[in-house]
This record gives C-alpha cells, structure tokens and sequence, in this order.
C-alpha cells in the first residue's frame, strides 16, 4: 500500500479560463478540494508556500480550517521557506492547526528556493548572522523549530505574572504532543537529505534536484532516497522513516483530459538551474491512457522507493475537475500498480 495525496501551489489568475481567480478563490477551493478528497479515499492534503506570489502563502489558517472540517486526511505543506519564519511563533500556529486536526499535520519545512523577489526574508526582518548564508539561516531556525516542538520549558518565568504558572521554565503554548515526530524536510541534494535523517525529520522530494550524476530523475532520486533510508537506520530512530516524492501524473480517460494534458505524454526530464552554479534536473511529467500509465510508472524507481506520492494538481481548474484527476489515478492507476 502507498499514501497518495495531492500537492496544490494555489495559484490564482484574474483569467478567464480559471476557476480560481482571487485568493479568496483559491483558500474556498483548497478546503474543499480536502474535503472531497477525504471522501474518494485519498490520503493527504499538501500545499505549497511560496511569498510576493499570488499563490498559497500563510498555512496554518488554511491546514487548521482543513483539520476542523476533516476527520482522516493527513494535511500538510511541501514546503514552508524557514528562511522566513519565526520558529517559536511558528510553533505556536503548527501547535494550534495540529490540535485542531487532532495530530493529522505532517509539515514539510525546507531552506528555501528562489522566491519572486530578491532576499525576501529581509522584508521579514531577517538577516543572516555573521558568517552565514541565507541557507545556513534556514537550516539554523529549522532546528530551532525542531527543538521547540519538543515542548521543554525554556523561558524564565515573571515573578509577578498576570496568571499563575506553572513550576520551572515556560514553553511557548499550545504545544501539540507527537507533531516533532511529523515534521518533512524538502531536500534538493543528497547531503541534505542525509542531513535530515539525521535530524529525525522525514523527507519529502520533489519534481526537481540537484543533478549528482548524469542519471534520469527517478534514479538520482532513488538513490537520494537510499541514502536517506541509510542515515536513518545509521542513527538509531526508534520508527520507522517516512519518504514522500512529487509527481504530474494525468490519466486520459476523457477527451476533456486528452485536451488539457494530452500534450504532457513523452515528456522528458530537463536540465536547468534554481540557483547560480547549480546545476539541476527537472523530473518528467506523466500523461498516458491508464495502461501506458501504469507500465511508465512501474519503471520510476524513486515511486518504488517512496512510501507517498503526492500528485501535483492543477488547482486553478477548479475543485470538480482536480478531483476528476485524482479518482482516475485511484480507481484506473493505483490498483494495477499495486498502491491499492
């Protein structure tokens, strides 16, 4: 059995072909789109987050009003830009959405990629401290919010307080017992996925990834995954990893389908860059009539490496028809691949 989820960037576009053309649009829909989803059977929610973009940005109210009108689904993100976040403020908002939801978050955090705008966590008010750079910040602030999820008072209390504490150090409220054992970490490389098996987080993989070979996608990602699942078991975690990848995959089944992706089938990987001097390498969509999908996909070795997939979605075609998109791969795909 494999987790199948949906990942959504929410974007939204005053176009007229959208269905979602405001923000507004956009959250409405991303709520609905996990509660249709936990009704067929799909296993996650996950949403992107990306600033100065008009796309999915501020999370927690959007997972917590997801978590109170779901009752099954896993929600999460893939990924939240640590570079921009205040950990302990960010502990608080993750407590609260996991509380909400009853322990269903699985949040996926990272150093950040490029954004819209140039060093846009200065905005935020952060800086890099001396000596570092804007990932070395990332990486800092997300053992920070590591750390902080573990619930150990750390703040000398006032002798005069407005209410009665409790004894000892204070911790940032409210704290959601079990969420430091749900946190994803988005890795680019090799290195950093180590890193974060080593730092007990769970690894989720996308679409693309530093290029350490030469090799198609899926098999750089599997063997990302492989070292992944090493450094895990090198460092002695009492449970069991968890590992998510990122796909485009479209079943054909409708001539509505065929107009909209039928254009995706054949598609290659591509070499690119995401940042200077870095070479990177962009996994192929998938877009076939079932069969041919189910005989593509059984050659990714990364998906067989993974025990989650999430399906990247279209989101700005509207509620009815993404989860058109993800029941075709649950009722034409998974079985045959044997991931139902």
């Amino acid at each position: 059995m494999k987790k199948i989820g949906f990942l959504s960037f929410g974007h939204w576009s005053n176009h007229p072909a959208y269905n979602a053309r405001t923000a507004s649009d956009t959250l409405l829909q991303s709520i609905d789109l996990a509660v249709a989803a936990e009704e067929i059977g799909l296993d996650g929610a996950y949403f992107r987050v990306h600033h100065f973009a008009a796309q999915l940005a501020s999370p927690f109210p959007l997972l917590a009003a997801i978590g109170a009108k779901t009752s099954k689904i896993e929600i999460g993100t893939g990924v939240i830009d640590m570079r921009y976040e205040n950990p302990l403020y960010m502990v608080e908002d993750a407590g609260a959405a996991d509380l909400i939801s009853e322990g269903r978050l699985q949040l996926g955090i990272s150093r950040g990629s490029p954004e819209q705008v140039i060093d846009g966590w200065r905005y935020f008010g952060y800086e890099p401290e001396q000596g570092e750079t804007d990932a070395d910040m990332g990486r800092r602030k997300a053992l920070e919010f590591l750390e902080r999820l573990n619930g150990v008072g750390f703040a000398e209390p006032n002798p005069y307080p407005m209410f009665p504490n409790p004894p000892g150090l204070l911790r940032v409220e409210p704290h959601s017992e079990g969420l430091r054992e749900r946190i994803w970490w988005g890795a680019g490389s090799n290195a950093t996925a180590v890193w974060a098996a080593e730092n007990g987080m769970y690894l989720q993989s996308s679409t693309l990834k530093n290029d350490e070979g030469g090799k198609p996608f899926h098999v750089q990602q599997a063997e990302q995954i492989r070292l992944y699942k090493e450094a895990w078991k090198k460092a002695g975690h009492q449970r069991e990893p968890r590992v998510s990848v990122s796909r485009s995959i479209f079943a054909l089944v409708t001539d509505q389908d065929h107009r909209f992706f039928g254009q995706e089938a054949g598609r290659t990987d591509k070499i690119g860059t995401i940042e200077p001097g870095k070479r990177a390498i962009f996994g192929r969509s998938y877009a076939a009539e079932p069969d041919q999908l189910v005989k593509e996909l059984a050659q990714d070795e990364a998906i067989q490496e993974a025990d989650t997939l999430l399906l990247t979605i279209p989101n700005t075609l509207g509620v009815d028809y993404n989860i058109h998109v993800l029941s075709s791969i649950l009722k034409y795909v998974a079985p045959g691949l044997g991931w139902r």
